[in-house]
């Protein structure tokens, strides 16, 4: 049932964007953006551990991801990203160890923003923007100290800064930054909760295809 909600939620995010696709329009406005970037993702962690005591960190993981952009008006426009990352997960300065292994868990991130661009008609075109995400976390892995292990799915607040450079009027490098807002309550050997802030940044690059 839990993997049908997440599905189902996916589908509608999904839904809105191929609907529009089919709406955009086919003259020289190119209401559309296809993106292909790497993605490094660097976790700013922080936890509040029960019982155990120490904090939880979690290594950074670089990934490809996809995105697409739907322009309103010139300046307006919305971005989907698309993107899985794996991260392990240890306990340091606890009760069980200065560093314990717990394991390691995949996220699943799609994250919505409203944007506004600066310059939509230049070679240069920088864009700020501001959403919501909401993190899955799924393929949980135990090791080391944990037996088991359970993630609570989390909706956060996102925030963006990036830009295009276009090589022609279709065609352009994009470099793009989000900070995703992102915390879950972990479960430990059915006993144990740690409640851990992740506050990923998302450095990016590729490039961008309009149409």
């Amino acid at each position: 049932m839990k993997v049908q909600l997440k599905a189902t939620g996916l589908s509608i995010i999904l839904s809105f964007f191929i609907a529009n696709a089919a709406s955009a329009k086919s003259d020289d406005s190119y209401n559309w953006i296809v993106r292909g970037r790497a993605l490094y993702v660097k976790t700013d962690a922080s936890s509040k551990v029960s019982t155990l005591g120490g904090h939880v960190a979690t290594n950074s993981d670089v990934v490809p991801e996809i995105d697409f952009t739907r322009f309103f008006s010139p300046n307006i426009a919305a971005e989907l990203i698309v993107a899985t990352t794996q991260h392990d997960i240890s306990l340091n300065g606890s009760a069980v160890g200065d560093k314990a292994g717990l394991g390691s868990v995949k996220l699943l991130p799609p994250t919505l923003t409203l944007q506004y661009h600066a310059n939509p008609t230049g070679t240069f075109r920088p864009y700020v923007g501001a959403g919501l995400n909401y993190t899955f976390f799924y393929g949980a892995k135990t090791g080391g100290a944990a037996t088991s292990l359970k993630y609570q799915d989390h909706l956060g607040y996102a925030l963006q800064a990036g830009f295009d450079y276009m090589i022609n009027e279709r065609v352009g490098i994009n470099f793009d930054v989000k900070k995703i807002f992102l915390k879950t309550n972990v479960q430990v050997n059915n006993a144990y909760t740690a409640q851990v802030r992740l506050d990923p940044w998302l450095i990016g690059g590729g490039v961008s295809y309009r149409f």
